[in-house]
This record gives structure tokens, sequence and C-alpha cells, in this order.
């Protein structure tokens, strides 16, 4: 068994190797050119994964103000990433997706990053996996 000492040391080592490989990993072509940053494949997984969702439900996932994913939203739709629709139900509220011409490209750009969190956590029991994604984010808190 390692000390704690021990083990931050391993994780101070491993963090930065797997920050940089994921900044390395290849932007589709489809979407190169677009200046693209980490902030947006946090909201293209959201998207992916939960569907359409309004500005107010982005922000809160995101930990961001509405304003702020309402610029990246305006910005995405006009370069034809997202599109934006009023909600049929209140017409005050925007409902955003991904937009069908970039979906594969972007699913295609995300699912590197899944498969292997899904063999890092596919062997770890519920309790497990829900300790180590409690651990991730108590030290993105501390930060």
């Amino acid at each position: 068994m390692s000390s704690v000492d021990d083990s931050i040391r391993t994780l101070l080592l491993l963090m930065p190797r797997m920050v940089g490989r994921t900044k390395r990993m290849k932007v589709p072509n489809e979407l190169a050119g677009l200046n693209l940053a980490p902030r947006h494949l946090s909201l293209f997984a959201y998207l992916l994964f939960d569907g359409p969702l309004g500005v107010n439900d982005l922000a809160e996932r995101l930990e961001v103000t509405p304003a702020t994913v309402s610029l990246m939203v305006g910005e995405l739709t006009r370069k034809g990433i997202l599109d934006r629709r009023e909600d049929p139900t209140d017409r005050r509220r925007a409902i955003v997706s991904l937009a069908d011409d970039h979906r594969a490209a972007i699913d295609a750009w995300l699912a590197r990053s899944a498969r292997a969190w899904r063999l890092a956590l596919a062997p770890l029991t519920d309790a497990e996996r829900a300790l180590f994604v409690t651990t991730l984010k108590t030290y993105e808190d501390a930060l």
C-alpha cells in the first residue's frame, strides 16, 4: 500500500501527461479551424450524452453563467456546429442541440476519451466508481 505522499507524487507526475495527451487529441477535419477550446468539449459532451438542453440547464451543468453559455452557443451556432431553436412550450427559452452535420464528428472526437474512461472504470464496483469521481471533483474544487 502506498502512502498519501507516494500517491500524490504519482498523480503529480501522471496528471500533466494525461492533460498533454488530451490536448493532442486530433480535432476532426470537419471541426478543424473553428478555434474550439476545452470548454467546448464539455458543452458537446452534455449535448451528446443528454440530448438537447436549455441554456440555463447547460449553464448549471457547466457551472458558468447563462450569459457565458449564450455567448458560446451564439458563436457555435454561427459556425454551424449547434442548432438553437425556440422551445415550443416557452418561447422565451432556447433549446440547444448538436447540428446533425457535425454530430458524428463530435461523437468520434469524444469517443476516444469515453473508451479510455470505460476501460478504467468498468472493472470497478459502483461504490468504487463513485469514490473515484468524488475524489476527482474534490481535487478540482481544491484547486
